[in-house]
């Protein structure tokens, strides 16, 4: 605090403790520190600036070799040439109905038409990037005081959403070590969604599928298939209970099955009954399929039969939306159907949008064969931006490892390693760094 004394300016030391009392509640106490993510991000940032041969293995885009990021140029043209109006006017409220559509599109993927033709019913609501969609269905599936599911390993803002909304969470785990499946612990996923059900009105899970974050797992069809057939059974055993599946999606185009999801959905209900009280979202994020991180472009997408529901949800997310963040941008959706539009432009993006996934994947091939020549316990690492090392200090495994110019970030359980942006050409060396350092760590 600053006071004036004979024209002088006098710091006097404060009780930062007072003050919070004095102007903050309880649960606005609770929030410290900074990002993660971000605060890794700074420090390979700094190194760089001070002329260190930093490999930057820390944020969520995709960079090319030589460390730029990597942007779909056909998107970027498409923005400069949207009209003024679209460059400054606002967008309605549950966004442009041509990008709605798109959205729904995007998310889904070519499966769309056939899930309509045995009479399930879409619609969306324009979102400012995937992280709106999640926000979106916390705030409006569940009332405060609920709890969400989530896996065990998951994005560290999952939390911070949950945290926002009022909500607690529950786990299952990310892997089985029992008999069955690799990547779904089926007892477990069913006893927690039994004991949400019989514990309060809805069930919400959060599934970030395929190519998750932050271990690059992706599940196969019968995984699919076993999860979808849990909350099916959810649904059917507890018929009053509102059961929704939101399937994050914001990776999905850089993984071998991007459209996975939509077959095991059609092929279960080709035949099978969908039951009134299971609802299935998407969480769609142009961020990542565009390269418009910055421009906060994403949906939340429904699928449901009844035509009446979905079009009463995206009304009530509409309106939780304005009061949170008014609308979201307009320019990344007319651009968007600018591209999606016309055939030139939509084959443009998907050669560039295919150049950039070879880049990715041949980064993960070096990177996964490496380690595999080591004894690290590497994460089943399949698709997507990123690969997970699990331990029991990150925090130590990550400063061992910027000792050496590798910056990765250090999470519950264990440290993700971004291939999104480490160059071709430095992944091999990232491993190196990365054995050294678990091996000086437990040896």
């Amino acid at each position: 605090m600053v006071r004036r004394r004979d024209s002088v300016a006098v710091v006097v030391a404060v009780d930062l403790g007072r003050l919070e009392d004095t102007f903050l509640p309880a649960e606005s106490k609770k929030k410290t520190g900074s990002d993660t993510i971000f605060a890794w991000y700074g420090r390979y940032l700094q190194a760089k600036a001070l002329g260190e041969p930093a490999i930057n293995g820390t944020v969520g885009s995709l960079l090319e070799d030589d460390g730029a990021l990597a942007v779909n140029s056909v998107v970027m043209d498409s923005l400069r040439k949207q009209s003024d109006i679209d460059f400054s006017s606002y967008a309605p409220l549950s966004g442009l109905p041509n990008f709605k559509k798109l959205a729904a599109e995007l998310a889904v993927g070519p499966r769309l038409a056939s899930l309509q033709d045995i009479g399930l019913h879409s619609d969306s609501v324009a979102t400012p990037g995937g992280t709106g969609a999640l926000y979106l269905s916390a705030r409006t599936m569940l009332a405060i005081g609920d709890t969400i599911l989530f896996r065990s390993r998951r994005w560290s803002p999952y939390d911070t959403l949950a945290a926002e909304c009022g909500l607690t969470i529950a786990e299952w785990p990310i892997l089985n070590e029992d008999d069955g499946h690799e990547k779904v612990n089926l007892p477990a996923l069913e006893s927690m969604l039994e004991n949400i059900a019989t514990s309060q009105q809805r069930v919400l899970s959060w599934l970030n599928d395929p190519a998750h974050n932050p271990t690059g797992i992706s599940l196969d069809s019968e995984g699919r298939d076993l999860v979808l057939d849990a909350f099916l059974n959810c649904a059917r055993n507890h018929p009053d209970i509102g059961v929704t599946l939101f399937l994050d999606t914001a990776y999905a185009i850089y993984a071998d099955e991007p459209y996975g999801w939509s077959e095991t959905i059609h092929k279960k209900f080709s035949w099978a009954e969908w039951p009134e009280n299971l609802l299935i979202c998407w969480g769609f994020s142009a961020s990542k399929s565009h390269t418009i991180y910055g421009l906060r472009c994403g949906a939340i997408v429904f699928l449901h039969p009844s035509e009446d529901y979905v079009n009463r949800l995206s009304e009530v997310c509409a309106v939780t939306g304005r009061g949170t963040w008014s609308l979201a941008p307009r320019l990344p959706q007319s651009a968007l159907i600018s591209i999606h539009t016309n055939e030139s432009e939509a084959h443009a993006w998907g050669e560039e949008k295919t150049r950039l996934k070879h880049l990715l994947s041949e980064r993960r091939r070096i990177f996964n064969a490496a380690m595999a020549k080591s004894d690290l316990p590497l994460m089943p690492s399949d698709d997507g931006y990123f690969a997970f090392i699990p331990c029991d200090d990150p925090v130590a495994m990550a400063e061992k490892a910027s000792e050496s110019q590798l910056y990765v970030v250090p999470l519950s359980g264990g440290v993700r390693i971004g291939i999104c942006s480490i160059g071709s050409n430095q992944v091999e060396r990232a491993v190196e760094i990365l054995i050294d350092a678990w091996h000086s760590l437990t040896e």
